[in-house]
């Protein structure tokens, strides 16, 4: 057995979003009471992990989960633009079942392939800076634990491409909540294993 890494990928908690909005990159979405809750509780998780960096995406809700993480080890939270959420044409619009926006013949050129998918970031190019994100995490930590706070797209497409799956999916199939967290378990450079946990029971 070589040395063991463990590269910790969570999900930001959840966020404050009254108008029930596709918010992707956009700026000012913090966490809820609920998603600071989760952020906590993925701390206390953690605690007694042998975590020695916290690399979080620069929106703020991964900042905001990040933050009670870093703290419980002493740690600053580091920032690694490879850990974005995705862009989606649909950004800054309500997408809920009912609320009609897929109907809009406007989007429709948008829709025409959801392999790729044709209406946001190409799942190839997230699953290659995930990838990139993760390498560089696993060096940084190599032998101990790393946090890497992310999004939900991106967590789960790069934790297919490193299981050697398909990328296209069903998004209702994801196994990411909010506030969870998906682990890599390293032997030297080769991925062994990946848990999976959601800290606040949800």
């Amino acid at each position: 057995m070589a040395e063991e890494t463990r590269v910790h990928l969570i999900r930001h908690g959840e966020v404050h979003n009254p108008d029930r909005i596709l918010y992707g990159r956009l700026p000012g979405f913090r966490l809820s009471e609920t998603g600071r809750a989760q952020a906590v509780a993925a701390a206390d998780m953690l605690a007694d992990a042998d975590i020695v960096a916290v690399i979080a995406s620069p929106l703020q809700r991964a900042q905001e989960t990040a933050a009670p993480i870093a703290a419980r080890h002493g740690l600053a939270v580091d920032t690694d633009e490879d850990l974005i959420e995705s862009t989606n044409i649909f950004e800054g619009k309500r997408v809920s079942p009912g609320d009609g926006a897929w109907r809009n013949p406007r989007y429709w050129w948008h829709l025409r392939n959801p392999l790729t998918p044709t209406w946001g970031e190409p799942y190839g190019q997230i699953a290659d800076r995930m990838a990139t994100a993760v390498d560089k995490a696993r060096s940084r930590a190599a032998g101990h634990e790393v946090v890497c706070v992310s999004h939900q797209l991106p967590v789960w497409t790069v934790r297919l491409h490193l299981s050697g799956k398909r990328l296209w999916h069903d998004p209702r199939r994801r196994q990411c909540d909010v506030g969870s967290v998906t682990t890599l378990i390293y032997d030297g450079d080769r991925l062994v294993d990946v848990g999976y946990r959601v800290p606040s029971g949800g």
